[in-house]
């Protein structure tokens, strides 16, 4: 297929959000709509490939969710306990966790649009199920959903890419991979955007085009921009996606169109990773497998011996994403996660079978200290102190409030606290002891997945603002990760890629309607 010269609608990058806008721009009446990315196509995807696929939308309970998805039945609909979640609900967890500095505008349109989203998704062929396996425990016979957080697409990233790219295919957009934007081109009268210059498989070439949807992800991959805009050591950072998101798109905006930088620069994603794992990309046959998230199970200690991070300070889902964060910070960027026999048959499979990660086991704390100092830690005796310390601090918080019991998908006030003995870092919830054989530990780092500084946008278009006049750029739009403004030191999760649908639907009706 020979790449166009012209297109009513060209989208740059082949994520989740990219094939939303292309989807939209198609339906809402564009002619001629093509993705363009820089990867090969054994790449296409962007980080949304990598991910779990899990997508937080506001519901009115089980009943409204279980016409889209495929993998309930009727015995298992009647274990499942589930609260409704709302836009008061989403709306709090977006400020609650950003510290209340999300736009005010642009997350009132991420909660209000998440469910009509969800349902063009559907619609559209995206496969969706309930998170069973992540988003769930089964306590006393019920199916207990938590963290306001219940629907994944089947096979995760993996298929959601797969269905985008059906979809588009039956919308009849042609996508074009080893294809590099690397300019934008503006009309010198009405500074629009009317097209882009890329380097398609080796040769310079220019897309003329009444509308471009900027989609090309953001600067995780790239160690220079991690260093100059997150801070030193993230330079050390491991790559938990796409080795192509360069923050190329960002930096061509910023340098030809004045486009005007928006949201947390110095702020990303990033979760507990194995540290066994590809420093500078994701493995895409093992793909989210390397993510860490049974910390809240758990303890972590850094590599001397020392915990660091208050493991229950809240339900994992608004916590994960600035894990790795901590991780980062310790001694080598490393850390190990412990737990005993009470709490091992807990962990999700996919996450700590022996197939994706070094277990480390032993019948002992001391042999399992012993078994961590030749995988890194530096002193065994510390980890032996510090595991004693927590287990009398949770032992004496027994003794105080002998009625709470343990629950993980609940914040249980199960913690190391208590009047007669506190430690400096708590355990703020699910704290049991670490005492009962066997034992198991990984050693783990941190994998950044999305950086949070992007360009602002009017929330309304989606269209890019301008630094020079503040007024919207014509012919320009901006999706994803690119999108700066949401999110800031932290998000709840599922968001990220319901952000992508969310924007990219209204950039593409929006570049549609300009095309026109």
């Amino acid at each position: 297929m020979n790449l166009p010269s012209e297109c009513d609608v060209l989208v740059v990058g082949s994520g989740n959000a990219g094939f939303c806008a292309a989807i939209s721009a198609a339906q809402a009446g564009a002619q001629k709509v093509i993705i363009i990315d820089k990867c090969p196509e054994e790449w296409a995807g962007g980080n949304s490939y990598f991910t779990a696929g899990a997508f937080r939308t506001t519901h009115d309970g089980l009943d409204d969710l279980l016409p889209l998805v495929n993998n309930v039945d009727q015995t298992t609909a009647q274990k499942i306990e589930m609260a409704s979640y709302t836009e008061a609900d989403f709306t709090g967890d977006m400020n609650r966790v950003t510290g209340n500095r999300t736009d005010r505008d642009l997350c009132r349109i991420l909660v209000t649009d998440s469910n009509p989203t969800v349902k063009w998704l559907a619609a559209n062929g995206v496969r969706f199920q309930l998170s069973f396996n992540r988003q769930a425990y089964e306590v006393n016979g019920k199916i207990k959903f938590w963290g306001g957080l219940a629907l994944k697409t089947q096979d995760g990233g993996k298929g959601l890419i797969q269905d985008h790219i059906q979809a588009a295919r039956a919308h009849g957009i042609n996508i074009f991979y080893s294809t590099a934007a690397q300019r934008l081109i503006r009309d010198p009268t009405s500074r629009a955007v009317t097209g882009v210059e890329v380097i398609h498989q080796g040769q310079e070439t220019t897309i003329r085009a009444r509308a471009t949807i900027l989609a090309a992800g953001g600067f995780e991959a790239n160690p220079r921009m991690r260093s100059q805009f997150l801070g030193p050591g993230w330079d050390a950072a491991l790559v938990r996606g796409t080795p192509y998101n360069f923050g190329d798109g960002l930096e061509i905006a910023i340098r030809d169109v004045s486009a005007k930088p928006a949201g947390n620069w110095s702020g990303c994603h990033c979760v507990a990773w194995d540290a066994n794992a590809p420093a500078d990309t994701g493995d895409r046959e093992v793909s989210n497998e390397f993510t860490k998230s049974g910390y809240p199970l758990g303890i972590m200690l850094n590599r001397q011996g020392h915990r660091f991070v208050d493991e229950g300070s809240d339900l994992r889902n608004y916590t994960y994403a600035m894990i790795g964060r901590q991780i980062l910070q310790q001694p080598g960027h490393v850390a190990f996660q412990v737990w005993d026999s009470r709490t091992i048959s807990w962990l999700r499979t996919e996450e700590y079978r022996p197939e994706v990660v070094q277990q480390i086991t032993a019948s002992s704390i001391p042999e399992l200290s012993e078994k961590c100092a030749e995988h890194g830690l530096e002193d065994p005796k510390q980890l032996e102190r510090s595991i004693h310390e927590y287990n009398e601090a949770v032992y004496e918080s027994q003794r105080q409030d002998p009625k709470r019991t343990w629950d993980p998908a609940v914040k249980d006030g199960l913690s190391t606290q208590s009047p007669a003995r506190r430690l400096t870092i708590p355990k703020s919830n699910w704290a049991l002891p670490v005492d009962q054989g066997p034992f198991l530990a990984v050693k783990v780092s941190s994998g950044i997945t999305f950086t949070f500084g992007g360009l602002a946008v009017n929330p309304e278009t989606v269209g890019v603002i301008s630094s020079l006049t503040n007024e919207e750029i014509p012919g320009l739009y901006c999706v994803g990760e690119m999108l700066g403004g949401l999110f800031y030191d932290n998000y709840p999760g599922g968001s990220g890629l319901t952000s992508g649908a969310v924007f990219g639907r209204r950039a593409g009706r929006a570049a549609a309607a300009a095309a026109a």
